[in-house]
């Protein structure tokens, strides 16, 4: 259960970026870590979703309010769907003192270009600014991160950039069986100051902005200027930040 326990940080809450797995038992133990001394209260945005139609963006929300409900956290479904939705001030509103804002799965490309420069965005920052915290599962995680590339999609919009260090690859331990050519694709195209990282299914990596921990069932790659190192559940990491900051 989440610790009810409130406090009000003056630096940004921690990230979680996850593989897979949203909204199911096998990470309760990452979300109640998220929660945990922060408000019960969770903002839930399935805009990754929104091409899909309002019933499958429905049936995400309706199954974030059940997962966090049982957690013992007030959920906040949003149905931000498309640029309208985003700049809907109603929604922005409801952002305003939640302990974690989630962003579950979907396509990529259409979650980072409808929340940019959006209310629902400025609010988010605003409540991750606070201390609140933020979690973004599959595209929700690449979103978050430099860039937001869809494998089904044969898209590559720019990510949110709120760790624009980090460029992820979610469902990392399958993501070959949907476009064998991907990792390839993303290893020859390195970014100068961004470390790309996959995550395995049912794993996130939690922390920010440099010093992180891998939780879950598996394992997370990153990508160094050595090759790639594989982490197990527990691990700590740096993922520096750009001498420039």
């Amino acid at each position: 259960m989440v610790q009810r326990r409130e406090n009000t940080p003056s630096t940004p809450g921690p990230v979680g970026l996850v593989g897979s797995g949203e909204f199911l038992p096998q990470m309760d133990e990452v979300d109640a870590m998220l929660l945990a001394g922060r408000r019960p209260r969770v903002a839930i945005l399935a805009t990754a979703a929104g091409l899909e139609g309002p019933e499958t963006v429905s049936r995400w929300l309706d199954m974030g309010s059940r997962h966090f409900a049982a957690l013992g956290a007030e959920p906040v479904p949003l149905p931000v769907m498309n640029a309208d939705d985003a700049d809907d001030e109603r929604y922005a509103a409801q952002i305003a003192g939640v302990g974690l804002v989630y962003l579950s799965g979907g396509n990529p490309a259409h979650l980072a270009a409808t929340l940019r420069d959006s209310a629902v965005w400025r609010a988010v920052s605003a409540a991750w600014h606070a201390g609140a915290a933020l979690a973004g599962c599959s595209a929700g995680a690449m979103a978050l991160s430099a860039e937001a590339p869809s494998v089904r999609h044969a898209t590559n919009e720019a990510g949110l950039a709120l760790v624009g260090h980090v460029a992820v690859i979610p469902h990392f331990d399958r993501i070959a069986n949907w476009d064998e050519t991907f990792l390839g694709r993303r290893v020859a195209q390195p970014r100068s100051g961004v470390t790309l990282v996959g995550i395995d299914e049912d794993t996130a990596l939690v922390g920010g902005p440099e010093h992180w921990t891998v939780m879950g069932r598996r394992t997370v790659t990153v990508f160094g200027e050595n090759g790639p190192t594989v982490h197990q559940a527990g691990a700590r990491l740096i993922l520096p930040l750009p001498a420039s900051r």
